[in-house]
C-alpha cells in the first residue's frame, strides 16, 4: 500500500508543477463567483440569490466542466508513460501494474478533490461574507453536499480516463475517445433519453425513467444536487422530470461510487493483459 501511495504522491507534485491543481481551483472559485453573484442578470437583477437557486446552476455548470478536466488530466496516464518510454522503466520497480493505476489514479483524483473544495469553497467563503440572506449552516451544508458528489464525479471520468489510456495505442486516440465519451454522457445520452419519450409520447413509465438515469454519472449528479438541495423548481431538464420520484442522497451517493469502481476495476484488467 506503501507503493500506491508514493506512485499518487508523485502524480500530485507532477500536477503541482505543472500548475493543473492552480488552474483547475481558479477555474471552479471565478465561475461560482460569477453564477452566484451575476444568475439573476437575465431577470434584471445581480447579487447573490437564494442558496438554492445558486446551488443548482453551479450543478449545471459542474456537470459540463468536471467531466471534461478529469478526462484531459488522466487520458495519457498510461499511454502517455509507454509513449515517452518510462511505462517500462515503472515497471521494473517493486511495483504491479494493479498498484500503478491505483497511485495513478489517487494522484489524478487528489488534484481534482482539492481543486474542487478549495474553489468552490472559496466561493461559499464570499458569498457567506456578502450575502445577507445566507445561513451559516445551510451554507456549509449545501456547499459541502455538493462538493462531495462534484469530487465524485470527477473521480468517474478519472477512471473512465485511465480505462481509454489503458486501451489506446497512442495519445492522440486517447484524447479522441476521450471527447467522444464527454460528449456521449454530457450531450448525447440525454438527447437519447428525450428522444424516447418524445418518440413515446411521453409513455415511458415514470419508475423505469428514473432508473435509465442511473445508467448516466452525470444525471446522477443532477439528482443528487436536486434531491440535496430541495430545488427541483428551479432546475429544468430530464432530471427535473424525474424529480418528483426521488432516490435517497445515500442512494445516489452509493450510484456515483459504484460509476468509479466499475470502470477502474475495467482498466485494472486492461492494464493487466496490456503488452508493454
Amino acid at each position: 500500500m506503501n507503493t500506491v501511495f508514493i506512485v499518487a504522491e508523485k502524480e500530485f507534485r507532477d500536477g503541482l508543477r505543472n500548475r493543473w491543481a492552480l488552474a483547475i481551483t481558479l477555474i471552479f472559485a471565478l465561475l461560482a463567483l460569477g453564477i452566484a453573484y451575476f444568475g439573476a442578470a437575465a431577470s434584471g437583477a445581480v447579487g447573490f440569490t437564494s442558496l438554492d437557486t445558486t446551488l443548482v446552476s453551479l450543478s449545471s455548470l459542474a456537470v459540463f466542466l468536471i467531466p471534461l478536466i478529469a478526462l484531459m488530466l488522466a487520458y495519457d496516464s498510461i499511454v502517455g508513460e509507454e509513449e515517452q518510454g518510462t511505462l517500462l522503466l515503472l515497471l521494473t520497480y517493486p511495483l504491479n501494474r494493479l498498484q500503478l493505476l491505483l497511485g495513478k489514479f489517487l494522484g489524478h483524483g487528489a488534484i481534482l478533490a482539492v481543486s474542487t473544495s478549495v474553489g468552490f469553497g472559496l466561493a461559499a467563503v464570499v458569498i457567506l461574507l456578502f450575502s445577507d440572506t445566507a445561513a451559516v449552516g445551510a451554507l456549509v451544508a449545501a456547499f459541502s453536499y455538493f462538493i462531495v458528489t462534484a469530487v465524485l464525479l470527477g473521480w468517474v471520468f478519472i477512471a473512465f480516463a485511465l480505462l481509454l489510456s489503458s486501451l489506446a495505442g497512442e495519445k492522440s486516440r486517447a484524447a479522441g475517445l476521450a471527447l467522444v465519451v464527454w460528449f456521449v454522457f454530457v450531450l448525447v445520452f440525454d438527447l437519447a433519453l428525450l428522444g424516447l419519450l418524445v418518440g413515446t409520447g411521453g409513455g415511458v413509465n415514470a419508475d423505469l425513467f428514473r432508473y435509465l438515469l442511473l445508467l448516466n454519472p452525470t444525471d446522477v449528479f443532477r439528482l443528487a444536487n436536486l434531491t440535496g438541495f430541495e430545488a427541483t423548481q428551479a432546475s429544468a431538464g430530464l432530471t427535473s422530470i424525474a424529480a418528483e420520484h426521488r432516490f435517497g442522497p445515500g442512494t445516489l451517493l452509493f450510484v456515483l461510487m459504484a460509476w468509479v469502481i466499475v470502470p477502474l476495476a475495467l482498466a485494472g484488467w486492461h492494464f493487466s493483459q496490456r503488452r508493454t
